[in-house]
């Protein structure tokens, strides 16, 4: 019998199999009725038999051995069952062994049921396992896009309801450094306290910019007539404040007048010249230059030091990035490693672009060229 038509009439004992393994594979599993266990697998049967009847040109044979099967225009039942399993509670691995179990239980009740395999059979084993690591394929795609999202819902979610009581806690501790009535000793609690909250915000801030890169939005922005040199004196002046043994020097030229917003350059400029003060040389100088041109802006910053590795360099702007210890400063951990990462997003919002050059003997210099 022909393997499209074994699995059509047999539906019933390989879906049983399939619900027995799925029950023992872990934790949800054993939680879950028949009917969730079985949730689109006799679709995905149907599927597969509906392919080994298809004929297929050698081509589309190797796309499909590449995971490269023309999408259709809405979800298989594949991609819907890695989005349950991962609703559900199954880890990627749990949902990739269920593959691995009806793909056994088909070949074995199959050849159990035909006795020996012909040359015609031979050619429906290929194309049933070319379908089913199709379907698998499908699903952990599906699976790990779901969980992402959801992971980032979560963190968007938790960093907004921060905010409150962050900002409780700052103007609280304001207030009380305001008020003459404190001695020494609590002045310097309100003054770590306030220390802290700002730090806690800037982080909870950063992790709602990257959430908004990673869901699609991006990072806002509200574009307004500005100077950017006088915005790079003002980040200049506060990294001084907060490392007044450090060294930065700012040089502009041009007309350095432009449409963008304002806050977003400030923090572009903090991230870039805090990365560069705390990743550079100590003893050596940090330098700022602002070119304006025709029809541009070039920013760039430029730190001595040890190189950035050259592995490191084609995701150095992703987010979470840590260089491999030892071969630059560690980092330092009241951050979360997006400065970076939002700082090109904030570049991209302008329509504009930030790129990086390391070597041990020129240094390291980061430019970002934003339209006017």
């Amino acid at each position: 019998m022909r393997l499209a038509n074994f699995i059509e009439s047999n539906l019933d004992p390989i879906m049983s199999e399939w619900v027995t393994f799925a029950e023992t594979s872990g934790a949800a599993g054993r939680s879950m009725d028949t009917v969730a266990l079985r949730d689109h697998a006799t679709e995905m049967l149907e599927s597969i038999v509906t392919d080994l009847r298809t004929s297929q040109t050698k081509a589309e044979q190797a796309e499909k051995s590449k995971g490269k099967q023309p999408p259709e225009g809405s979800d298989t039942a594949a991609e819907v069952h890695g989005a349950a399993r991962a609703v559900s509670g199954f880890t990627v691995g749990e949902m990739v062994s269920e593959y691995r179990a009806l793909r056994a239980s088909v070949i074995r009740l199959w050849t159990q049921a035909s006795g020996s395999l012909t040359g015609a059979d031979l050619e429906d084993l290929m194309r049933f396992n070319e379908a089913i690591d199709q379907a698998l394929a499908e699903s952990v795609t599906r699976y790990t896009q779901d969980l992402d999202r959801s992971k980032e819902m979560f963190v968007a979610i938790l960093g907004h309801d921060l905010r409150s009581p962050l900002s409780g806690i700052l103007m609280g501790s304001q207030f009380m450094l305001e008020r003459e009535a404190l001695d020494s000793t609590d002045q310097e609690m309100a003054t770590r306290i306030v220390r802290s909250a700002k730090r806690m915000n800037q982080m909870v801030a950063d992790l709602l910019d990257f959430t908004r890169g990673r869901l699609g939005s991006g990072v806002p922005i509200v574009r307004a007539p500005m100077d950017l040199g006088a915005e790079a004196s003002h980040a200049v002046d506060e990294i001084l404040a907060a490392h007044p043994t450090r060294e930065l020097q700012l040089s502009v030229s041009g007309d350095l007048r432009g449409k963008w917003d304002s806050a977003r350059i400030s923090q572009l400029l903090a991230n870039l010249l805090g990365n560069s003060v705390h990743h550079g040389s100590p003893s050596a100088r940090v330098t700022i230059n602002a070119q304006g041109r025709a029809n541009d802006v070039v920013l760039r910053v430029h730190n001595s030091g040890p190189a950035i590795p050259a592995a490191d360099l084609p995701g150095l702007f992703s987010p979470f990035k840590r260089l491999r210890p030892g071969a630059v400063a560690a980092q330092d951990p009241a951050h979360l490693g997006l400065g970076l990462y939002i700082a090109e997003q904030i570049a991209t919002a302008h329509g504009g672009t930030i790129d990086v050059t390391s070597t041990s003997e020129a240094g390291t210099t980061f430019t970002v060229r934003l339209p006017r």
